[in-house]
């Protein structure tokens, strides 16, 4: 019976040792995390963005054939009220990143759809939208001006600060191949009023070289004018002259009279 006993207990032992070691599961260091699903063509870009508990805006751009065109869609999801609306609109380029604000504040979300293309005066292309509801307005996003375009050469980096869509990129100096970095940055930002946008320049950059140059071509403007001043008091006081030398003749004539 002790024999027994003791063989009993030593296959217990073997068998519980046994199972300890199965829950010990080797460790995998060289484990891949796994991929992002990939964006299968037509499609090129995906993006979802969520405004509000079931509100979601899922943009995507797509076209076959070439990379230089193509078109967007922006898919908005109202789970909530069960109703599904897409906008549509040809694109230049690719789309860089999607950005989301309420830039006039009154509560209608407002999607822009940032565009990489190969024009040399105009690198960057902004889509914009208000959607109120069921219904996409779309807003005119404004091009840069003949001043602030100088020296322009795209890098564009666009980013939501306190509300309103901010702008900037690197100025250049020179034309065509040789321009090269000034080092300044140009800096703008967008806001909305009455589905209109707002443009502020924030930075002092190197427009700013140009005013020496028209204070120097200003210059001789004013010594003309300072010329012309003298030659009105010189005039003046040589009327003057005349007239007290003339005085003073006609007092002698009266006194060789009397």
């Amino acid at each position: 019976m002790n024999a027994r006993f003791i063989l009993g207990l030593l296959t217990a032992g073997v068998l519980a040792a046994g199972c300890g070691n199965d829950d010990k599961k080797p460790v995998n260091n060289n484990a891949v995390a796994p991929k992002k699903p990939t964006v299968q063509a037509p499609f090129r870009f995906h993006k979802r963005i969520e405004v509000a508990p079931g509100q979601d805006f899922d943009v995507l751009s797509w076209g076959r054939g070439s990379s230089d065109v193509g078109s967007f869609l922006i898919l908005h999801s109202d789970s909530a009220g069960m109703d599904y609306t897409t906008t549509t609109g040809n694109l230049e380029g690719s789309i860089v990143d999607v950005y989301n604000s309420d830039m006039d504040l009154d509560g209608n979300p407002e999607l822009l759809i940032q565009g990489k293309a190969k024009d040399s005066t105009n690198y960057a292309n902004v889509y914009a939208f208000e959607f109120n509801g069921d219904r996409a307005n779309k807003l005119d996003f404004p091009k840069l001006t003949k001043k602030q375009r100088k020296g322009y050469r795209g890098n564009d980096n666009f980013y939501i600060k306190e509300g309103k869509l901010m702008r900037e990129f690197p100025i250049y100096d020179g034309e065509g191949a040789e321009a090269k970095p000034s080092g300044a940055k140009r800096v703008f930002e967008y806001g909305l009023r009455n589905n209109s946008f707002t443009v502020d320049q924030l930075s002092k950059d190197s427009t700013a070289k140009d005013e020496p140059k028209q204070a120097v071509a200003n210059q001789p403007k004013q010594e003309e004018k300072t010329e012309k001043k003298s030659e009105v008091r010189s005039s003046s006081s040589k009327k003057k002259r005349s007239s007290s030398s003339s005085s003073r003749s006609s007092k002698k004539r009266r006194r060789h009279r009397n």
